[in-house]
């Protein structure tokens, strides 16, 4: 007795190739929401800080971070480190990834919020209890006023670091021009303030910094 094995009808194929369609179809589609959220969230984050810098002048006459009266301004607060420091000379003192807590451009978080104009934690007794800002991709956010890249020109300059090469460009296209070598928004996979940015390449992470 012989044992007839029924295949596949070209049907049964056609609607099998169908579903994995729609399926692939799905997740790309997902992935395309993610990075465009992502991107809405980074943006947000350039968007905000100049917010934040005006909306605490307007109120205070200060710079945040480099408010001399913070400490008895706010309940908690605490103002720069005289060592090392000017504090209420106008300028937010340090580099825009630095974790010390004497720092202007770190108290810059704790000023802000303490003024109610961000979210977050204003203990900032150590950089644990500090909760420092991240972007949407983990890397850390922060301000500074001297030229993180050569070649910027402003006042201010808000950088957020460790953002693929798409996200990184689809920012800049949304925010500036698309080219991470000019233009208000600059970016460098290998950090150097002595160089300008660099255009935009697949598979690497960079570092975007806006002036303004």
């Amino acid at each position: 007795m012989k044992n007839h094995q029924k295949g596949f009808t070209l049907v049964e194929i056609a609607i099998v190739l169908v579903i994995i369609g729609l399926l692939l179809g799905g997740v790309l589609k997902g992935q395309e929401l993610i990075n465009s959220a992502k991107v809405k969230n980074l943006a947000n984050d350039f968007r905000t800080i100049p917010v934040f810098i005006y909306g605490y002048q307007d109120k205070f006459k200060r710079l945040p971070g480099d408010d001399p009266n913070a400490d008895t301004r706010f309940t908690g607060g605490k103002k720069a480190s005289a060592t090392g420091q000017a504090t209420g000379n106008g300028v937010i003192e340090g580099t825009w990834n630095s974790t010390d807590v004497t720092s202007e451009n770190v108290l810059f978080w704790q000023h802000v919020r303490l003024a109610g104009l961000a979210p977050g934690s204003t203990d900032f007794s150590s950089a644990a209890t500090a909760s420092l800002p991240s972007n949407a991709e983990g890397g850390s956010v922060g301000i500074q006023m001297s030229a993180p890249i050569s070649g910027m020109n402003g006042t201010y300059y808000i950088c957020s670091s460790g953002i693929n090469s798409k996200l990184a460009q689809q920012l800049d296209t949304t925010l500036d021009d698309g080219a991470g070598d000019k233009g208000t928004i600059r970016a460098q996979s290998t950090v150097d303030s002595t160089k300008s940015g660099e255009a935009y390449a697949d598979g690497k992470s960079y570092l975007v910094c806006l002036a303004f």
